[in-house]
């Protein structure tokens, strides 16, 4: 069985020059083109949704300079885009956890501030009517509880090119995974979330990706979220093979084609072969440019970096 390709588009950032550029209008003008000619196989399906909520990867307010959630510009990027193309009712979506509420993270990660200027939404999923579902995987029934906003509307879930801190690929089966609640382990949780919630689309920013380190990626991917996954995992250095979830969702698929103009060989050569920091540590990296940033722009310093760490 084939799937369809992937789609890539490189991001120009001649400016860049592998460094970070911190003015997010900046970074968005870079993104239009290459937006663009990803969501255009799906701009017809999306044009008909009366709904559309888009779920970035924002498991918590690390700097998008760090490559570890998903860029406030290509967020912006796609929900210009999304405004622009369609009539639906767009929002961003996640979900507060024990630890931090998604309101903080999205303020720290700059979604907040940035959908000022558009009419979408910033939506918490912890604080959304849930239903109750069934999802059968190898024969196993898995019971599961989804917001109703995933279930029921269009959703465009967009991963950060980054590895999850047990190793495996994070992508978009995973960032949907953390948005339900479901009784299966890590390996099938993040199929029955896939299954249930039928993404229109996945997009993977890897524009700043991390593998042990920030790197510039300048590339953007399209597709149904387990080809895109797979893409992202072989850019990490990852075996397909020793992903459950990856192998349960693919099934007998055959090969992933990746079609566009981002050097796909060249980025995955430039991938650090590293693993995500520890929770409880964060990353010099991390700290570093999160701290120049606050002292350049006078933002607050996020969570993780609070009582000296």
């Amino acid at each position: 069985m084939s799937t369809a390709p992937v789609r890539a588009a490189a991001v120009e950032t001649a400016e860049r020059r592998g460094g970070w550029i911190p003015d997010v209008n900046a970074r968005m003008a870079t993104l239009q083109s290459p937006v663009r000619n990803i969501l255009e196989p799906v701009l017809e399906t999306l044009a008909e949704a009366d709904r559309i909520t888009v779920v970035p990867d924002a498991h918590y307010p690390f700097h998008p300079s760090s490559g570890m959630v998903t860029d406030p510009a290509v967020v912006g990027s796609v929900v210009a885009r999304l405004e622009r193309e369609t009539d639906a009712d767009v929002a961003v979506a996640g979900a507060s956890d024990e630890d931090i509420s998604f309101d903080r993270t999205a303020a720290y990660l700059g979604y907040e501030s940035l959908l000022e200027r558009f009419d979408a939404a910033l939506v918490d999923l912890a604080d959304e009517p849930h239903t109750g579902d069934l999802c059968v995987v190898e024969d196993a029934p898995v019971a599961l509880s989804v917001p109703n906003r995933l279930a029921d509307g269009a959703v465009v879930v967009m991963p950060s090119l980054r590895p999850t801190e047990d190793g495996p690929v994070a992508g978009a089966m995973r960032t949907l995974a953390d948005l339900v609640d479901c009784d299966a382990g890590s390996d099938r949780a993040p199929v029955v979330a896939t299954r249930v919630i039928d993404p229109q689309v996945a997009v993977l920013d890897a524009v700043t990706a991390y593998g042990g380190e920030p790197v510039a990626g300048n590339a953007l991917f399209a597709g149904s979220a387990p080809a895109v996954d797979a893409v992202a995992a072989s850019l990490l250095g990852r075996s397909l093979e020793s992903d459950g979830a990856l192998e349960t969702a693919r099934g007998d698929r055959g090969p992933i084609s990746v079609e566009g103009n981002a050097d796909f060989e060249a980025l995955r050569a430039r991938i650090p072969d590293g693993e995500l920091p520890p929770a409880d540590d964060t990353h010099p990296a991390v700290s570093t440019a999160y701290r120049v940033y606050a002292a350049v722009a006078g933002d607050a310093v996020p969570p993780q970096l609070e009582g000296g760490r």
